[in-house]
């Protein structure tokens, strides 16, 4: 057996990015303790917004500014400033524009891959700023295939992989996600690696599916190769 495509999942995957989240999040709840709001009340009414406008705004920085916004209006009943509404939405932008740091072994491994292998990219987010970040990594010209994605779902997936032609049990996904990249894809019958990244947000958890023939786990990327190895050869 041999995988007509390799896919990626982008963010905390291929290169940091939830730190900068939890970053901004600190900026957050330190510039809310001025009006006496709780850091872990600011944080949880922060999440929750998030949640609420995932289904209006997504995924990604502009969606996450947006609900910083209503959080600080909601957790300060209306008492910030326009001066420190200000100061979120720059909050926001700044994350626009952080160095991107690829995660280690990631370029060796997606070099290796890509001499036998069509890869792609499935991400979610906002499409200017994946761009940029694809742009950015210098990994851009390993990937045949890049899809940006309002959110990842079985029917996101089957719907990508009839676009592309791709059969499910040769198709194989590569993230830190268990809602958006193992779960989904192993429910269409392909093939899932997850590699657990320090600092994954509570909605892209899940139980891992520890019993499944098609699913495997490793510690990082640089197990890759050899494990596509492994599976391909039957091992």
């Amino acid at each position: 057996m041999r995988f007509e495509v390799i896919a990626f999942d982008a963010d905390d995957t291929l290169w940091h990015s939830e730190c900068f989240y939890v970053d901004t999040q600190s900026a957050f709840t330190a510039l809310l303790a001025h009006y006496g709001v709780e850091p872990q009340t600011a944080l949880d009414v922060l999440h929750r917004t998030e949640i609420a406008n995932l289904s209006a705004f997504g995924f990604g920085i502009k969606g996450f500014t947006i609900s910083m916004v209503e959080a600080a209006i909601e957790a300060t009943a209306g008492a910030i400033s326009a001066a420190d509404i200000r100061t979120v939405i720059e909050l926001g932008r700044t994350m626009t524009g952080h160095e991107l740091r690829l995660l280690d072994y990631a370029a060796e491994t997606v070099t290796q891959l890509a001499e036998a292998h069509p890869l792609m990219i499935i991400t979610k987010g906002d499409l200017m700023d994946q761009e940029r970040k694809i742009a950015a990594s210098g990994l851009a010209d390993y990937f045949s295939r890049v899809e940006i994605v309002s959110d990842k779902t079985p029917k996101t997936y089957a719907a990508l992989l009839r676009k592309h032609g791709v059969s499910p049990d040769r198709f194989l996904m590569i993230g830190n996600s268990m809602r958006s990249d193992i779960l989904p894809v192993l429910d269409l019958g392909g093939w899932a690696v997850y590699v657990p990244y320090a600092l994954t947000w509570a909605h892209e958890t899940g139980a891992p599916p520890a019993a499944h023939p098609r699913f495997y786990e490793i510690s990082h990327l640089g197990l890759l190769p050899e494990l596509v190895a492994r599976i391909e050869n039957g091992g």
